[in-house]
């Protein structure tokens, strides 16, 4: 089996607020492969995108900290890393692909200027018209039209889709061995959603780069995705290759984020949500996060008690964090049957 690209252990995030601390991220581990797509999802304020910006010294410090963890990137441990090796390896080895594409590009800046500003910002020496040639060929790569005209105007002239596209032609400029896309496709309409999910598995293929995928969409996950982590309250509480988690899934959280999900082919006049709301990471519930919530739990005392850690459930890779998953075979969800990813 090949080496992980990036090796997460015990990565802890908190934040200092006037109310106490928020524990965002809680003890997470995984891997991530050379050029596979790893999805991670869960609900606002789960620790997804908190657990990766992390990585890139993108939290704020303070009120942020990251008290304990380790991030081996080639060798290298990210969270040790001082500023400026991390400013040289963001936008270089590895990239990010930020949700609010309007918010990220500099408005008063033509888009092929900003293009070539990455590329120069690590490859200073680059010739100009070597650097012109490469910011065409990058939005011609992510289907932008006319890239030559379009490089020459400023992000208000792009349409949201066009935008995000400019930002997947930005972090794939210096080739990046790791890709991360959080919420890529937030704001956009179904159909240019499809279009940018597209660009990125172009982008992937002719790269190779391994992709981190942040979306709280399930069908994007199917859709991408070779593995997927489940994150509630800041913790990992299923993980496993993306069709063992859809055929099979052994976590009550997992089987609610299916469930309320509407399906084309089925006529439902109800959505059926997960009651309650996810918890205050200030005062996490005692014993399981999501036992408040859980239709599995019905006031089990080992729930109230005691916290589930990641144990086997189903073939090579499959953990879940539940006393109780056993409980959980041959529950069908929407989604139980196969999928293709």
């Amino acid at each position: 089996m090949a080496e992980p690209l990036l090796s997460i252990r015990d990565l802890v995030v908190e934040f200092k607020t006037e109310d106490g601390i928020v524990h965002a991220v809680d003890g997470i581990s995984y891997d991530v492969f050379p050029g596979e797509t790893l999805g991670i999802v869960g609900e606002s304020g789960s620790g997804k995108s908190v657990s990766t910006m992390a990585l890139l010294g993108l939290i704020p410090k303070p009120p942020g900290r990251i008290p304990s963890g380790a991030a081996m990137f080639k060798g290298k441990d990210l969270l040790q890393m001082k500023p400026k090796e991390l400013r040289r390896l963001r936008g270089d080895e590895v990239a990010m692909v930020f949700q609010d594409p309007m918010t990220s590009l500099n408005p008063v800046l033509k888009v092929g200027f900003q293009l070539g500003e990455a590329i120069k910002t690590h490859y200073p020496k680059e010739p100009d018209d070597k650097v012109d040639e490469r910011v065409v060929d990058l939005l011609r790569l992510v289907g932008v039209p006319n890239p030559e005209v379009r490089a020459g105007q400023y992000p208000h002239e792009f349409s949201g889709g066009m935008r995000q596209r400019a930002m997947i032609a930005m972090s794939i400029a210096n080739s990046p061995s790791l890709l991360i896309a959080d919420e890529p496709t937030t704001a956009l309409d179904v159909t240019v959603q499809a279009q940018v999910l597209e660009v990125l598995k172009t982008v992937q293929e002719a790269t190779q780069a391994a992709t981190i995928l942040i979306t709280h969409d399930l069908g994007i996950v199917a859709e991408m995705c070779d593995r997927v982590i489940v994150m509630y309250a800041g913790r990992i509480v299923e993980t496993g290759d993306v069709h063992t988690i859809f055929r099979a899934p052994r976590h009550p959280y997992t089987i609610g984020l299916m469930d309320s999900l509407p399906k084309l082919l089925e006529d439902e006049e109800w959505l059926r949500p997960i009651p309650g709301a996810p918890p205050s990471l200030i005062n996490r519930p005692t014993g399981c996060a999501f036992h408040p919530r859980c239709f599995l739990s019905q006031g089990r005392l080992r729930c109230r008690e005691e916290a589930p850690v990641l144990t086997r459930a189903e073939g090579d890779g499959h953990l879940a964090a539940c006393h109780f998953a056993d409980e959980l075979v041959g529950h069908q969800s929407k989604f139980s049957e196969p999928v293709t990813a």
